[in-house]
């Protein structure tokens, strides 16, 4: 079996010989970077890290610890004991640790964490007679049992919250600072019945009782709802577990020569190269993240510009700020990346307490990226591969347009950038329940915790009225991408009455607000948007990933404005233009209903004659903003049921418009009806059964293009997509009927122009066809949305009902319509391409569902060696620098 317990620190850190321990799959990103800074010489605590292995064991083998692990256990507290001359559950000179959790990936609040562990009646006095300091003592105890009661004993933290409010509104403090000993004291008294009321039995004495409990909760808490969800949100595997760090504490709440704070390399939402973070005096780590304390800030510069008064710790603690700023450089020079740090200062010590690649927004992402390539940090392929695709996305959406008008209401720290408008929600449940009816909210609470991620993603924005530029609100946030304003003081909710008051203004629920997450405004009403400029380091980053990409990347468009935005996005074609969506039209969808309702040839034809027209001015606009660039048309697709009128009325205006009885026009639509129109006759079937139509559409595509090509002197590469082939003889008609269309228009018009046939392969048998297929079509172009269905016998309409809980317990790794089933579905991609390739080495290959916009998908359509990927324009960036990554590996 392999090692499960690692120790660092003191001297013995293992860092240098032993690469598990630099592992983050095996050690967790915490227990790795704790190794790898004592590693290089950095002051970190000792302790031991638990594998994330052993989590995934304990998790499976029904929640219990082996004898191996705690001897190891056992073995590795005497190596922290060692280093710092302390033992754990001596009452005259006590060994206090944090327990924390430690996922190969950070996960901001997600998972628990216990601080002072070891503390009881008896080894309280050994803490406040070796410090020197009973407010300290009393104070770590209080704050212990709250936290152990909260987090592994599973006790409501509002309770002991409570409790404090009174003691401190009894004695007429207004900041726990002004609480001395005595209150402490008393106050552990409290929390102690607390626990035995809630519980029927006393707080826990036993030392070793409490690690294994904290031990106990953190590995739980890897399986939490908020850990689920978090996980879900983000990609990331539920079998991976996380790690447990033990650690020798360190303390920041000493008196005033000791603090603690969080702090970044960099400046997480602008990029700039600036130290950026915040800190308290006579403070633990909890106190800053969690809005208890209003932090102060960290640098000179940055309190001066916030024109703040408390001193920041550049100005309070010179030498502890200066050997922080080593550490800063020292860790992105090592890490070469923007680095998170927790540290905390002793007694005038510094103490590095954790580091890790730092949450960003998109756009200090891209600057990061962009000045770090120019300082000779990294390269240009390390930039391209540091952007994560989908954060793109915060930059590709409209911003506050700053000449609007603005009602202010209020002002709190702009904590993550970007701009939303919605109405006010004050509970996650509720945001995420308005979420779903399509509404726009802004979730507004005092402060937010992990319970509230569900509501945090649902939401627009974020809206806090305690907490600082680091709390939870900010860091989950950001790496949401959602604007945020956090700590606005001003803010004072009343949930009975479900109404907030900012200032001498009082909104409810429901009311329309907007955020501005670069400035901190809180509007009322909603403030007019303007479009993203796409420049500067967005178009550095963007040049690179092309040059860096095999895969060329197009839009699914079919509106002049979206082939407009596609190209401004860096499109390089279209990969599917969906011409169903034209028909629906107000002024052409009376001659559809009249050509689907039509007796014969005849009927059908007459009305085909009214869309011609239509049909080819569509085409044409989208062939002039496209010259150049290849264009894939596919042909009417869904059941022909989709456009008939669905009410009496409808039925009404058709009979009068096209001189045919309405009990008629019923009696026909009830002909057409279909038990299960997505399996029947649609796509091909309708080109088969009536040629007429495809007809109409490819002399519409041939008209245009010729239009096009004489007016502009562009090359115009129409590419017409056949739907829903099963079968090479299918192909084989309708290619037969859209070349001699061809050849009739480039007669009539006097000029000849390429153009491909090809099919969409969206049914199982196409893609098991595929090598027959192919001796027909010059193209494949992967439907992946409905190969899905088809494939899996799954609605995507439907799907949302059940998936959920299939993604939750592993039966699918995601939704298969949001990221491709390589497994099942890709298997069918792979063979088709492999068999069209084996029968034609020239076709084309593309891939156009939704899936094309999917960084995951993508990964495996460079796999497959795949020519395209089509996507929303919204999603071209983001598939151009995915297709990047994915070229280089």
């Amino acid at each position: 079996m392999s090692k499960q317990v690692y120790t660092f620190g003191g001297g013995a850190n293992g860092a240098s010989d032993d690469p598990r321990t630099r592992d983050k799959t095996i050690v967790g990103g915490k227990g790795a970077n704790l190794a790898e800074m004592a590693g290089i010489g950095l002051p970190v605590p000792p302790g031991f890290t638990i594998t994330t292995e052993e989590c995934v064991r304990y998790l499976a083998s029904g929640a219990d610890f082996s004898p191996e692990l705690r001897a190891d256990v056992a073995t590795a507290l005497t190596h922290i004991e060692g280093s710092v001359g302390k033992s754990f559950g001596n009452a005259a000179d006590p060994l206090l640790v944090s327990v924390r959790s430690g996922a190969r990936v950070s996960m901001p609040g997600m998972m628990d964490t216990v601080l002072n562990l070891g503390l009881n009646d008896a080894t309280v006095q050994g803490l406040a007679a070796t410090s020197g300091d009973d407010r300290f003592a009393w104070d770590s105890y209080r704050r212990f049992i709250q936290m152990y009661s909260d987090v592994v004993l599973g006790i409501e933290h509002h309770l002991f919250e409570d409790a404090l409010e009174i003691v401190k509104e009894d004695n007429g403090f207004f900041t726990d600072v002004e609480m001395e000993a005595e209150h402490w004291q008393a106050l552990v008294g409290e929390y102690k019945d607390i626990v035995a009321e809630a519980l029927g039995r006393p707080f826990p004495q036993d030392v070793q009782e409490q690690l294994w409990g904290a031990i106990r909760a953190v590995f739980d808490s890897w399986d939490s709802d908020r850990a689920k969800v978090y996980r879900r949100l983000n990609d990331i595997p539920g079998d991976w577990g996380t790690a447990v760090n033990v650690q020798a504490m360190v303390f920041g709440n000493m008196g005033d020569t000791s603090a603690t704070g969080v702090a970044f390399t960099r400046d997480p939402a602008t990029g700039e190269r600036a130290y950026y973070g915040e800190w308290l005096v006579n403070a633990q780590g909890e106190d800053v993240v969690a809005g208890i304390r209003t932090p102060q800030y960290l640098t000179l510069k940055a309190r001066e510009a916030a024109n703040a008064k408390p001193l920041s710790m550049e100005e309070a603690m010179p030498a502890a700020y200066t050997e922080l700023a080593r550490v800063f450089d020292l860790l992105e020079l090592h890490y070469k990346d923007m680095q998170d740090i927790e540290f905390t200062v002793e007694r005038n010590k510094l103490w590095m307490l954790q580091t890790r690649s730092g949450k960003r927004t998109a756009k200090a992402a891209l600057r990061m990226a962009v000045e770090m390539v120019g300082e000779g940090l990294i390269d240009e392929a390390t930039a391209v591969r540091r952007i994560d695709p989908m954060a793109l996305d915060q930059l590709l959406h409209p911003t506050l347009d700053p000449n609007a008008p603005r009602d202010i209401l209020g002002k709190g720290l702009p904590a993550s950038p970007g701009a939303a408008s919605g109405a006010i929600v004050l509970d996650a449940d509720t945001a995420e329940h308005r979420a779903e009816l399509g509404e726009a909210v802004i979730l507004v609470r005092v402060e937010t915790s992990p319970e509230d991620i569900h509501g945090m993603h649902a939401a627009k924005g974020v809206l806090t009225a305690r907490g600082g530029m680091t709390s939870h609100a900010a860091v989950v946030a950001r790496g949401m991408g959602r604007p945020c304003v956090s700590g606005a003081s001003a803010i004072s909710i009343d949930m009975p009455s479900r109404t907030l008051q900012i200032g001498n203004r009082k909104l409810k629920e429901g009311d329309i607000i907007t955020l501005d997450g670069a400035t901190g405004d809180i509007m009322a009403g909603e403030v007019k948007t303007i479009e993203p400029e796409l420049v500067g380091d967005f178009g550095t980053l963007m040049v690179w990933a092309d040059q860096h990409r095999r895969m060329k990347v197009r839009a699914n468009a079919e509106t002049p404005a979206d082939c407009r935005m596609a190209r401004q996005f860096g499109a390089e074609g279209v990969g599917l233009c969906r011409t169903e969506h034209m028909f629906f039209e107000a002024g052409r969808i009376s001659a559809v209903r009249q050509m689907i309702l039509a007796e014969d040839e005849g009927g059908r034809r007459a009305a085909l004659e009214k869309l011609l027209p239509e049909q080819r001015a569509d085409f044409r606009a989208i062939f002039e903003v496209m010259a150049g660039l290849p264009v894939t048309i596919r042909l009417l697709d869904p059941p022909l049921h989709e456009f008939l009128p669905h009410g009496d009325a409808e039925f009404e205006e058709l009979a009068q418009t096209i001189g045919i009885g309405a009990e008629t026009l019923k009696r026909r639509a009830g002909e057409l009806h279909e038990f299960n129109p997505m399996l029947g006759h649609r796509g091909c079937r309708l080109g088969i059964t009536f040629p007429e139509i495809y007809e109409m559409q490819a002399r519409a595509i041939f008209e245009a293009a010729c239009d096009v090509a004489e007016a502009s002197g562009e090359a115009v590469v129409p590419e017409v997509m056949i739907p829903l082939v099963a079968t090479k003889r299918e192909l084989e008609i309708l290619r037969g009927l859209v070349d001699r269309t061809a050849v009739k228009v480039f007669e009539e018009k006097g000029r000849k122009l390429e153009y491909l046939v090809g099919t969409m392969i969206e049914l199982p048998r196409a893609a098991l066809m595929a090598g027959e297929i192919a001796e027909e079509a010059k193209f494949f172009s992967f439907g992946t949305n409905d190969l899905t269905q088809t494939t899996l016998g799954v609605s995507r309409d439907d799907a949302a009902r059940f998936l959920g809980p299939y993604v939750e317990q592993g039966i699918y790794p995601r939704d298969p319509f949001v990221s491709l089933d390589v497994d099942g579905v890709g298997q069918l991609v792979k063979i088709a391409a492999e068999r069209g390739r084996a029968t034609r080495p020239d076709i084309k290959l593309g891939i156009c569902g939704e899936h094309g916009g999917d960084p995951a998908s993508i990964a495996f359509c460079e796999a497959q060696g795949l020519d395209y990927v089509s996507a929303s324009p919204y999603r071209v960036p983001i598939a151009r620098l995915a297709a990047a990554q994915a070229a280089l590996g």
